[in-house]
């Protein structure tokens, strides 16, 4: 049985392993769009039901004009890239919630919600599509489908230990127990630092293709670094986001690449355009 469980296990590890565009890294994605999207479509409505808009309305344009430049330059990359049916499944919005909280967040299928408490973090404009970029990129990368299938994963784990165990005495099966909880808690936290430290990146590209200005994503995060208590942090080890030091550090030497991409995509897309409406003639 253990044998039959572990062997499930890689098999669903190898069919469902695509990559993630522009960074190129290994994904795990068990959950279709088909199985998420209504649900996560239905959660963001009730969400906005149960919560109060901004009144601030400035603000709130300022956050959905971002949004939509920054997600169009997101679907002409997707398009340019043949993920036509991908492109097609987003449903973007972007709220601004009358909240003090300190947070943003994006659902599955583009559903964007920025708290007012984030708006001095980003301070202007380009703090707004830094934040915005970072938010579209864990719906482009699907990180919240590979976090649902990592679960699943973790449950099967979960099984195969408790298999491979049940001849044990109960004090053995204990330890195998804890030791498997221990490390795959580790393990879930160190894959949600890669998908923070992956939207970080993705986010500075789709910013500057939008025609933002990137350095401001560093800014940003180091404003945060200047309001957060040091003393109140966690060991970045037992966090689910990098620490704000180490994301300024990896957004500085992004920088030049990121750059570099946003030009090759933009230039990519322009001339897929141009090629559609010579052939449309």
């Amino acid at each position: 049985m253990k044998k039959i469980i572990s062997l499930a296990i890689v098999t669903l590890f190898l069919i469902s392993c695509s990559t993630v565009p522009i960074t190129g890294r290994k994904r795990i994605n068990l959950v279709s769009d088909a199985q998420i999207l209504p649900t996560s479509f239905a959660q963001y409505e009730g969400f906005l039901k149960e919560n109060k808009l901004s009144s601030k309305s400035q603000n709130a344009r300022e956050v959905q004009d971002v949004g939509i430049k920054i997600s169009r330059a997101v679907d002409r990359f997707m398009r340019a890239n043949d993920m036509i049916s991908e492109a097609n499944s987003y449903r973007w919005e972007f709220n601004l919630i009358e909240d003090p909280t300190v947070n943003a967040w994006c659902m599955p299928g583009g559903k964007v919600v920025f708290y007012e408490g984030i708006l001095p973090i980003c301070d202007n404009t380009n703090g707004v599509a830094a934040v915005m970029g970072h938010e579209v990129a864990h719906a482009f990368a699907k990180h919240g489908q590979e976090r649902m299938s990592s679960g699943m994963l973790q449950q099967l784990g979960g099984v195969a230990v408790a298999v491979g165990t049940a001849n044990k005495d109960p004090r053995a099966r204990q330890i195998w127990n804890q030791a498997f909880g221990i490390g795959s808690s580790l393990g879930m936290l160190a894959f949600s630092r890669t998908h923070e430290t992956e939207a970080d990146k993705l986010g500075m590209v789709f910013m500057i293709m939008a025609g933002y200005q990137p350095e401001e994503a560093i800014n940003v995060w180091v404003r945060m670094s200047q309001r957060a208590n040091s003393g109140q942090a966690p060991p970045e080890f037992l966090s689910t986001h990098p620490s704000n030091q180490t994301r300024i550090a990896n957004l500085k030497k992004y920088l030049p690449t990121a750059i570099a991409n946003a030009k090759k995509f933009n230039t990519i897309a322009a001339q897929k355009q141009q090629q559609a409406r010579t052939l449309g003639k």
